[in-house]
C-alpha cells in the first residue's frame, strides 16, 4: 500500500514522474517508459509549452486531426479542422457537407452572445431594507472593478448587468450577485471569475458598512464567485432547407417525401424520448466537440451547457428539429455556445492557431456559426444512415480499419479485407475467421 503513495510528485522532474509511475504501476516498467518519452515533441521549447497546459504531465496524448471539406456556411465554403477518435465522424460531417454544398449551404445565425458569472453568498438581513441601496452598490461594484473591466470594455465588452436575486425562498439565508457580461472574442473565464472576486470582496465591504442595517445584519459570507457554464443567451442557430423532392441522393430506396416523412419522424422521437435524445445529442456533439478540440476551446463546458439547454422545461429532448411542410424539408438547432478564438489555448497551441487560421481567423460569433452547423451536419449524417441504411453500415466499414490494426494484419490481408468486405458486414468476429483461414477474395 505505501509503496503505491508518494509525497511531492509534483516537485519531481519528468523523467523521474515517469520512472516512478513505471516501477510502480506498470507490468513493463522500461517498454512503458519508453512508449511515455517516445511521445514528446522533438521541438524541446514546444514540448515545455504543451507540458505547461496541464499539471504532472509524463507525456503527449496524440488525437487524430481531420478535415471536414465542402462546408458551406452563409455562402462562405470552409475546410472545417476535427479532432476526434470516433470512426465515421469526419466522413459523416463532410458527406452532409457535400450534400447541402448544392442546396443552398447551412444558414447559420448568432442570436445573443451575454455570458453569465454569479457571487453566492448568505446574509441574514431583510431583502426589503437593502432595495433602495442596490443602485449604489451597483456603482460601487462598478467602480471597484474599473481596473480589470477597462480593456475589456474598450474592445466593446465588459458588464451588462447586475442583479441582486433573493433566494432564501430555497435556501436558508440564500441569495446571489447575477452578472450578465460580454467578452468578445475571448470565452472569458478569467475575465469573468476575476471580476466575480472582486464583486464578492465590494460586496461584503458595502454591506458592513451599512451603519443603517442592525449590526448582526452586516454580516455577509462569500460562500463562491464563478462564471456559469449555462448561458442560455449565448446562443447560435443553425438551419439547412431543400424542396423535398431534391433531397434524391441521401434517401437510400425511399422516395424523397417518404425519406424525409421518416426523417422527421425520427427527430420527433428525439424530441419525446430521453433515451433516443441522449444518443441524438451525443451524435451533434460528435461534430461540436471536434471542432471546439481543434481550436483550443473548452469542450467540457460546451457540452454541459448544451445538455442542460436540452433539459431546460424539465425533460432531456432533441437539440435539433425538423419540419416537412408545403414540399420543403427544413432541420435546424440552436445551441448556446460560449467560444473563443483569443486568450486560452487559441494561440498557445500551434494546431488550435492552425485550426483558426485554416478557418480564416473567424471571430468569436464566426466560429459560434462554423461549430453550430458541424454539429447540424453531424446529426443529419446520422439520421440519414438511421433511417435508410442503418448506422453500422457505414460505420462499421470505417471501423474496418481499426480492426485490422488491432488483429496486427498485414499491408497485404488489409488489402486483401477491404475487397473482401466491400459487400459483407464488419464485425471484429468475422474479420479476425477472415484472416485466420487466409481465405482470397471471390
Amino acid at each position: 500500500m505505501q509503496e503505491k503513495t508518494i509525497t511531492g510528485f509534483s516537485r519531481l522532474s519528468k523523467n523521474e514522474k515517469i520512472e516512478w509511475v513505471a516501477q510502480h504501476w506498470l507490468q513493463h516498467p522500461t517498454e512503458a517508459a519508453q512508449l511515455l518519452r517516445s511521445f514528446w515533441h522533438e521541438d524541446e521549447a514546444l514540448q515545455r509549452v504543451l507540458d505547461g497546459f496541464s499539471e504532472n504531465t509524463l507525456t503527449n496524448y496524440y488525437m487524430p486531426f481531420g478535415i471536414a471539406p465542402n462546408m458551406r456556411i452563409n455562402d462562405h465554403i470552409y475546410a472545417v479542422p476535427m479532432v476526434i477518435e470516433e470512426s465515421s465522424v469526419v466522413a459523416a460531417a463532410s458527406s452532409a457537407a457535400k450534400f447541402w454544398l448544392e442546396r443552398g449551404g447551412f444558414k447559420a445565425e448568432v442570436i445573443s452572445t451575454t455570458k453569465v458569472g454569479q457571487v453566492h453568498f448568505t446574509w441574514t438581513g431583510d431583502y426589503a431594507r437593502i432595495q433602495q441601496h442596490i443602485a449604489a452598490l451597483k456603482q460601487r461594484l462598478l467602480a471597484e472593478a474599473t481596473h480589470l473591466t477597462e480593456n475589456m470594455v474598450k474592445r466593446g465588452g465588459g458588464i451588462l448587468k447586475i442583479e441582486w436575486l433573493d433566494m432564501t425562498h430555497l435556501e436558508p439565508e440564500y441569495h446571489q450577485l447575477k452578472v450578465t457580461f460580454e467578452t468578445c472574442d475571448s470565452m472569458g473565464a478569467n475575465f469573468i471569475n476575476s471580476v466575480l472576486e472582486q464583486f464578492g470582496r465590494t460586496l461584503r465591504d458595502f454591506v458592513q458598512g451599512m451603519t443603517n442595517l442592525p449590526e448582526k445584519d452586516r454580516d455577509l459570507n462569500i460562500i463562491m464567485a464563478i462564471l456559469s457554464n449555462y448561458t442560455p443567451e449565448c446562443v447560435v442557430r443553425a438551419e439547412v432547407q431543400c424542396p423535398v423532392d431534391t433531397l434524391k441522393g441521401a434517401c437510400g430506396d425511399l422516395a424523397p417525401l417518404a425519406f424525409a416523412k421518416k426523417f422527421q419522424k425520427a427527430v420527433r422521437i428525439a424530441e419525446i424520448d430521453p433515451y433516443r435524445a441522449t444518443t441524438h445529442n451525443k451524435g451533434i456533439f460528435n461534430g461540436v466537440d471536434a471542432v471546439v478540440l481543434a481550436t483550443g476551446n473548452d469542450f467540457r463546458a460546451v457540452e454541459a451547457c448544451g445538455h442542460t439547454h436540452a433539459a431546460r422545461d424539465g425533460q432531456y429532448r432533441s437539440l435539433s428539429h425538423c419540419d416537412v411542410s408545403d414540399g420543403i424539408f427544413r432541420f435546424w438547432m440552436e445551441l448556446p455556445l460560449a467560444l473563443g478564438t483569443v486568450g486560452g489555448l487559441t494561440k498557445l497551441h500551434p494546431l488550435a492557431k492552425l485550426s483558426l487560421e485554416l478557418l480564416g481567423n473567424p471571430s468569436a460569433a464566426q466560429l459560434m456559426e462554423i461549430i453550430v452547423s458541424t454539429g447540424l451536419a453531424q446529426n443529419f449524417a446520422a439520421v440519414r444512415s438511421l433511417t435508410t441504411t442503418g448506422i453500422q453500415k457505414g460505420h462499421m466499414k470505417m471501423h474496418l480499419q481499426n480492426i485490422l490494426n488491432h488483429l496486427g494484419a498485414s499491408d497485404q490481408d488489409k488489402e486483401r479485407a477491404q475487397q473482401h468486405f466491400a459487400d459483407k458486414t464488419v464485425s471484429f468476429t468475422a474479420v479476425r475467421e477472415f484472416l485466420e483461414s487466409g481465405a482470397t477474395v471471390k
